[in-house]
C-alpha cells in the first residue's frame, strides 16, 4: 500500500525572521526536512508532496524538490488565497497563510492514500517516521482512524519566546482533547507557563503531551476538514488578519462530534526545532551529534 508525507513548508516563519524552511542548518548544509525525508524514505514512504507557496517554487524545487525526486515520487501543492473553499476572499490587508488546516486542505487533489503530515522546520526522529508507516498501514482496514505522534512538552519549548503546542489529554493510548496553548513560555525557575492571558502565566506540567503536528490520516480526512475550514472562514470572531485554523482544533472537533479515535503512537523519538533565529546554533549541534553517532551518513 503506498503511504504519503506532506510537509507543510508554505509558512512566513515571522518569528525566525526568514525563510526557515530552506536555511541549511546540517553540518553538510542540509535542510531540515531533508532529515525527515531521509527518515520517512528508509521507513517506506514512497511519495512525498510538498506544500508551499508559489513564490517558492523555483527556488524549493532547485533547492531540494529536483533532488529528492530522484529517490521518491513528489508532487507539489500551493497553498495560497484562491484555494479557499467557496471562494472565499480574505481580507486585502491579509498577508499571513490561513494555518495548517488550509495547508494540508491544499493537497486533496494529489493524495488518495493513507498519509503522514509533518511541519517542514521540525526534526521529528527516524523512530517517529517508522511508528507512522506503520500505523498508516493498519490505518487500510480501519475506519474513523487517525494517529498522532507526541513529544514531551518539556523537550519543545524555546529558552527565546513563547510557543505555541497542542496540549494533549489521552486515555488508554488514545488521544481524548487537544488543547490549542498559545504563549508557552519556559520561566527562569524551571517551570513552564501559559501567559496568554495573565504575565504570571500558568503553570503547566512538563511531561504533558504535546502535539508537533505529525499526524497520520485517511485520505476521506479531506473531506471534512474542507467543511471544517470553510465554517472557519465564515466564523467572524478572532482577528480576521492573523487567526488561523489549526489542525489540533479540527482533530478535537472531530473527536468531539464524529467520534474520531486517534491513537497516540509510542516512539523513543526526540523532537527538535528552530522557531526563533536563535534556535539554529541549538539544532546544528544536535545535528552533528547524530552524524557523528552514525544515525545519518557523512551527508545525506
Amino acid at each position: 500500500m503506498n503511504t504519503t508525507l506532506l510537509i507543510m513548508a508554505a509558512g512566513l516563519g515571522s518569528r525566525y525572521g526568514g525563510n526557515k524552511q530552506i536555511d541549511r542548518i546540517g553540518p553538510n548544509g542540509e535542510i531540515l526536512m531533508e532529515y525527515s525525508i531521509h527518515d520517512a524514505v528508509e521507513a517506506g514512504f514512497d511519495k512525498v508532496v510538498f506544500v508551499i507557496r508559489k513564490s517558492m517554487d523555483e527556488l524549493f524545487r532547485s533547492m531540494i524538490g529536483d533532488k529528492i525526486a530522484k529517490k521518491v515520487h513528489v508532487e507539489y501543492a500551493y497553498q495560497e488565497y484562491d484555494s479557499l473553499p467557496g471562494g472565499f476572499v480574505p481580507p486585502a490587508d491579509r498577508t499571513k497563510p490561513y494555518g495548517t488546516v488550509h495547508a494540508v486542505m491544499c493537497a486533496k487533489d494529489v493524495i488518495n492514500e493513507p498519509f503522514a503530515v509533518i511541519n517542514a522546520d521540525d526534526y521529528y526522529g527516524r523512530d517517529a517516521f517508522k511508528a507512522m508507516a506503520d500505523a498508516l498501514h493498519r490505518l487500510q482496514a480501519e475506519e474513523n482512524k487517525a494517529y498522532m505522534v507526541a513529544y514531551y512538552l518539556k523537550n519543545t519549548v524555546s529558552k527565546h519566546g513563547h510557543v505555541t503546542r497542542g496540549v494533549c489529554t489521552t486515555e488508554d493510548g488514545h488521544l481524548v482533547k487537544v488543547t490549542e496553548t498559545f504563549n508557552i513560555l519556559p520561566f527562569p525557575d524551571g517551570t513552564i507557563r501559559d501567559i496568554h492571558d495573565n504575565p504570571e502565566g500558568i503553570i503547566l506540567d512538563p511531561d504533558a503531551l504535546v502535539s508537533m503536528n505529525l499526524w497520520g490520516f485517511a485520505p476521506d480526512f479531506f473531506e471534512d476538514g474542507v467543511k471544517y475550514l470553510d465554517a472557519f472562514l465564515k466564523d467572524d470572531s478572532g482577528d480576521p488578519l492573523k487567526k488561523e485554523c489549526l489542525l489540533p482544533s479540527l482533530v478535537d472537533s472531530l473527536m468531539q462530534t464524529k467520534g474520531l479515535r486517534v491513537e497516540v503512537l509510542s516512539t523513543d523519538a526526540v523532537w527538535f526545532g528552530v522557531t526563533y533565529k536563535e534556535d539554529k546554533e541549538y539544532v546544528s549541534a544536535e545535528l552533528k551529534k547524530l552524524h557523528d553517532a552514525g544515525v545519518y551518513p557523512a551527508a545525506l
